[in-house]
């Protein structure tokens, strides 16, 4: 087969130790995004395959229609709204889903929390440039950094991975909070955490509050400026889930009128983020550049599991398709 790995930012793909499943194929790793559907149909259309890194590429219908030598599409992860499924599939395109593990994104989740609440990056940053136990060179952002002990951590979305971040919270000594849909709300129930008796209450009381919501039509915007300016001045908001959660400008302009206080945030609409995004360079604001599931385990994972499923599909086209 000829196979294309699009979007290995880093290079890392070819050194994963499962990369030696695609041995005795044609395999083309990809550093680089193409802009516009024409750039990647030129880009695609000699491949047989493609492996997909998360959401990276879209995939619609008018580019699928470019590429007639396509059969195969293996996602790492899971399929979203960034791939057309109904247009593969009237193409007869084999659409291979991934699997994944809510490990690497908790823990960065977590990392966020605690560097931005002893404001760890600042005083990093400045103590480089001489600058002794000094968190920003504006004063209005100076401040002490501060301990999670005996504050509210609200978890909207009590899924694998917001139950995981919970249990951390737990063990920081936080009074963790759960709010979502009335599933998830009784599971938290049942494993024993307390839920808002609404969602004006459970921006209100959160002193950290962090989003691990599906994005899909329901939950696009489902956070609004108006949600927002209930937090408190010191809180902090943060998101490794879906930037599309929070409705547009609506967190710009809530860090605008100082509510809340800052943002630790892991995802954006367009990615690569481009450099004048207004949440970038601000001093209240750590931004990571999508790391939830970039960590060396979770690749070895996502693409052993999309490399064997694209072999034994190739091997036995008659195989399950798992879409």
């Amino acid at each position: 087969m000829k196979i294309a790995i699009l979007d290995d930012y880093q290079d890392v793909v070819r050194h994963l130790p499962c990369f030696s499943l695609l041995a005795g194929h044609d395999v083309k790793v990809f550093h680089h995004s193409a802009v516009g559907i024409g750039q990647l149909a030129i880009r695609l259309a000699p491949f047989d395959a493609l492996v997909l890194i998360r959401e990276r590429t879209a995939l619609p219908r008018p580019l699928l229609n470019k590429l007639p030598k396509l059969k195969i599409i293996a996602q790492t992860g899971k399929f979203g709204a960034h791939v057309d499924i109904a247009a593969a599939k009237e193409r007869g395109i084999a659409l291979l889903d991934g699997s994944g593990d809510p490990t690497a994104p908790a823990e960065l989740t977590w990392a966020l929390i605690l560097a931005t609440s002893r404001k760890i990056v600042g005083y990093a940053a400045n103590l480089q440039n001489g600058t002794w136990q000094t968190a920003s060179m504006q004063s209005q952002h100076n401040g002490l950094g501060r301990v999670l002990r005996g504050r509210c951590l609200g978890i909207w979305g009590f899924g694998k991975i917001g139950s995981r971040v919970a249990a951390f919270g737990k063990a920081f000594g936080m009074q963790v909070v759960v709010w979502g849909s009335a599933e998830s709300r009784a599971r938290a129930q049942q494993e024993g955490y307390q839920t808002s008796t609404t969602k004006d209450a459970f921006f209100q009381e959160a002193d950290v509050l962090s989003l691990h919501l599906r994005l899909h039509d329901a939950t696009r915007g489902i956070v609004t400026l108006d949600d927002l300016l209930k937090m408190k001045a010191d809180a902090l908001l943060v998101n490794t889930s879906r930037a599309e959660l929070i409705a547009p400008n609506a967190l710009v302009s809530a860090l605008d009128h100082g509510r809340p206080g800052s943002a630790a945030i892991d995802v954006f609409e367009q990615e690569p983020v481009p450099l004048q995004h207004p949440l970038l360079h601000r001093p209240n604001v750590l931004a990571t550049p999508h790391l939830g599931y970039v960590e060396q385990d979770s690749y070895e994972l996502y693409f052993r599991t999309a490399f064997q499923k694209l072999v034994d599909y190739a091997e036995n086209p008659t195989s399950t398709i798992s879409v």
